[in-house]
Order: C-alpha cells, then structure tokens, then sequence
C-alpha cells in the first residue's frame, strides 16, 4: 500500500523521529530526511532498519544533508530541488530539547531554525500539512489551567529553552493564516509504555534514580507534594498521536496539547514509583518549601542526581488542558494511559539500563 504522500522530515536520526517516520512507513509513504552531515552514517543505518521492520524498500527513504540553522536549511541545490518537487508533508521536529541550553544555541537551532524550516515551508509546491512540535512549557512561568487556544503571555521563562520554545510557536503561529498548519505540545516525555524503552534520563527519571539508590529508606519521606502535577506522556502516545493526526485535515489550524488528562500529582508520582520500587508508599510528605530549599543547595545534584535547572519542573503550579487533541485522537482511538499503567515498565527498563 502508498499513500502517496511525502514527508519532509527535520530531526532525523533523533528519538522521536525516527519512531514517527516508522509509523508513517507502515501507512505506506515515503521520505525526504533532513539530515545533519555529523548524523548521516548512523541515519543510513536507521534507514536499513526501518526498511526491515516495515517492509519498505530502502528508496522509500531519501536522505538530503543540511542544517536548520542555515538558509535554505544548508541543501545543495538538486536535494533542495527534490525536497520542494515531493514533499506533500512536513514534520519540524529538530530542536535544542536540553533544559540548561545557551541562550545563543536556542536562539540559533529553536528560533532561527525554525524561521527558516518556516521559509522553506513556504517555497513547497504541494504542501498538504505542516506539522510543528513545540511543547506544553511555552507556558513558562504562568500558572492555572494552559488551554491549546492560548499562546502569547508576558510571566517570563525558568531557561532559555522554553523561552526560545515559544518565540518559535509564535513564528509558526503566524503562518496559519496563510499555510495548513498544525502545532503539537507533547508534555513531558518518557520511556515507552509498553517497552519501557527511552532516549534519554530526565523528567521523572530523576526521582526514579533517586529512589533505586535506597529503595527502603528513601522511599519512607515523601518530597512530592499535593499542589503540583508533572505531566507525563509516555514516547509511544506522542508518536501515534502524531502519526494519526498527521493525515486528518481536522487538525489543521490547531494547537493540540499532547498531554494527560489526568496527571498524578507528584506527591501520588512518588507513592506510585515507590510502591513499583519497593512495594510501598511512604509515611510522610516533607514540606514543599523545605524540599525546594534543599534540593536548590550547592550539594544537592550529586547527593540526588537531580540537577538544579530541573528542580523547578516540580513545583510548576501548571495543567495542560488538551480538549482539542483529545477529541481529535478519540476518532483514532488514541488515549494516553495513566502513568499507574505503566510506571512498573518504566521503572524496570530503568534498573536494567542505568545508561542510555
């Protein structure tokens, strides 16, 4: 089966791209893979193994090198030429993703990236659908209820990654008057529901790590509190979400918060990864402030593992509202499922693979 679609591609040989244009395979379409000159080796490699475990030929996958970050997004001229005559589809996926990013490194790969992947955008002859993936925490600072219609807000940013997050969706945001546009927020990403299998070891990782190192006694005093929720969407939601919506024109013109409707506060985060840990909750909740205070001192990253530029992501007094995504995806029978669902894969894929 093909659909006859062609998808142009930022990101790959990433995480998460890679997961989507095996999705988008498996639907029967074909590739135009912006690939930086560092990563094409290992995305050659990648492209041999989604050639396996889809059943596409290995043409279907067209590899052009470039760089977000330069004009044109860096493409000689004949791989710029064959990127604008096929493309019917774009995903923007590529972007500085690291909380503690310079201010001239998220300026340069989130915003003056996407300004010119927007350019370029613009210049495709048979554009059908851009789809752009920013994240919940263009919110920055704010707190209450975030809905999908909301954007622009003046509460500032706890780092230069979600401020140039959000300086980027707004120059995507721009376009939708003129292109068909889609924009995904995925909340805090973590390892697959069903594999446990991850990327990268941040978000609620941290607490993770911290309990494995004394399962029995550090599970007993409680550091979440009862006022915060994290947000949390295992890989393979987000991957599906945006592989459905990829085709559905009802998505175009929205911005879809991929987010779960019911997050666990992280005082019921904790309780759930250490029942999986240890088989049981804790006895009593330490004051939120005091845990702020003591996770913010000097010595605090060795002894817990979580850094100072993350703390702050637990006391984020924020929920995602995600009406929009969740109507959209119920017409796929796509739902994210409750953390409690799956913190037992989650945790032993954890203990297994200390380093990823």
């Amino acid at each position: 089966m093909t659909t006859g679609e062609t998808f142009f591609i930022t990101g790959f040989p990433g995480f998460i791209a890679t997961r989507l244009v095996a999705g988008l395979a498996r639907a029967g379409s074909h590739f135009v893979l912006l690939v930086q000159p560092a990563f094409v080796e290992r995305a050659r490699l990648e492209i041999v193994r989604l050639s396996e475990a889809t059943g596409r030929d290995v043409s279907s996958f067209t590899i052009v090198e470039g760089d977000i970050t330069k004009p044109n997004l860096g493409l000689s001229v004949q791989d710029s030429e064959i990127a604008r005559d096929a493309a019917t589809r774009v995903f923007h996926l590529a972007a500085a993703y690291d909380l503690a990013v310079p201010h001239e490194t998220a300026q340069q790969v989130n915003v003056d990236g996407t300004r010119n992947v927007n350019a370029f955008v613009r210049s495709l002859r048979r554009l059908r659908h851009y789809h752009h993936v920013s994240t919940c925490y263009v919110a920055g600072k704010r707190e209450g209820k975030i809905f999908e219609t909301e954007l622009r807000h003046d509460a500032g940013f706890r780092n230069f990654y979600e401020e140039s997050k959000y300086q980027a969706e707004i120059e995507v945001e721009s376009l939708k008057a003129e292109l068909p546009v889609t924009i995904h927020r995925p909340a805090v990403v973590c390892g697959d529901s069903r594999t446990g299998e991850t990327a990268k070891y941040d978000g609620v990782y941290y607490l993770i790590f911290y309990l494995l190192q004394w399962p029995k006694g550090l599970s007993l005093l409680n550091i979440g509190n009862h006022d915060v929720s994290l947000n949390l969407v295992p890989i393979n939601f987000v991957v599906d979400a945006m592989v459905a919506l990829a085709f559905d024109d009802g998505a175009i013109g929205k911005t879809l918060q991929l987010a779960d409707p019911n997050p666990l506060t992280t005082n019921q985060l904790f309780n759930a990864i250490s029942e999986s840990i240890s088989g049981r909750r804790s006895r009593i909740t330490a004051p939120a402030s005091w845990v702020y205070f003591l996770l913010m001192l000097p010595p605090s990253p060795r002894i817990t593992g979580l850094p100072h530029h993350a703390v702050p992501y637990f006391f984020v007094e924020q929920t995602y509202d995600s009406t929009q995504a969740q109507q959209l995806l119920a017409r796929h029978n796509i739902h994210c499922p409750p953390f409690t669902n799956y913190v037992d894969t989650i945790v032993d894929y954890a203990a297994k693979h200390p380093v990823v």
